[in-house]
């Protein structure tokens, strides 16, 4: 493997309850000169009796394990070693598992599938700094987070609808159209000045200062029907 992590014996356990994955991830580990194999284990508790004391740079774990799960045993490791690389290394692409385990401190996802050479350079990437992570699982991720984003934004823009009273979206429609404080008088029959109190209002409750910026918030938050300000025109 590369020379450049050569110099260094990169300490890794696994966790691992399946004895195949376990012989391979082993073997694939135990082929690299740069990593050292410390410790492996099939279940959670022995792992973290030996993460109380023993010194790790890299922890590769299973999520399912026969006494609980793999998320307690990246907790722990990060409680005790927050500079140790955490992947996780599983038959599950399921998002929720995902998210979990990158909230719980893991930086690294692969899948099982992966072969001997891939874990090693996923691996030596971890302990770079990166964070790698299967094409697979990264695209789920981001379609999560897109949707979440998503969701967001739509909870936003029912808070802020409700946050407008009936007249005050009308008068932030007709300023957004481009009528003055005195068309807008003259439209709802109200004084001008009962018409600043609400653009006053507005702003307020926008947390904007100014009338271009009221109509960019509106716009972004999807208060605004374009569509029918423009047939009123």
């Amino acid at each position: 493997m590369s020379q450049e992590y050569a110099t260094a014996s990169i300490k890794v356990v696994i966790v691992e309850d399946d004895a195949v994955t376990r012989r391979v991830l082993s073997a694939a580990i135990v082929s690299e000169p740069a990593l050292d194999l410390v410790a492996v284990f099939d279940s959670v508790a022995p792992a973290l009796e030996w993460l109380a004391t023993g010194q790790v740079d890299l922890l590769l774990t299973d999520l399912g394990l026969p006494d609980g799960s793999g998320l307690d045993v990246i907790r722990f490791c990060v409680q005790r070693y927050p500079a140790c690389g955490i992947m996780v290394i599983t038959m599950s692409s399921d998002e929720d598992n995902v998210l979990a385990c990158i909230e719980a401190g893991a930086s690294g996802y692969i899948l099982k599938d992966a072969g001997r050479l891939d874990i090693v350079r996923a691996l030596l990437d971890l302990h770079a700094g990166g964070s790698p992570i299967s094409p697979l699982i990264a695209r789920k991720v981001l379609g999560r987070m897109r949707e979440r984003k998503k969701k967001a934004r739509v909870s936003l823009t029912r808070d802020a609808a409700g946050v407008l009273t009936k007249r005050e979206a009308m008068i932030l429609d007709l300023i957004a159209r481009g009528d003055s404080y005195g068309e807008v008088a003259k439209a709802l029959c109200v004084s001008v000045g009962t018409v600043q109190t609400h653009v006053k209002n507005i702003y307020g409750k926008l947390s904007v200062h100014s009338r271009g910026a009221a109509v960019y918030e509106a716009q972004r938050l999807g208060l605004l029907q374009m569509d029918s300000l423009k047939a009123r025109e």
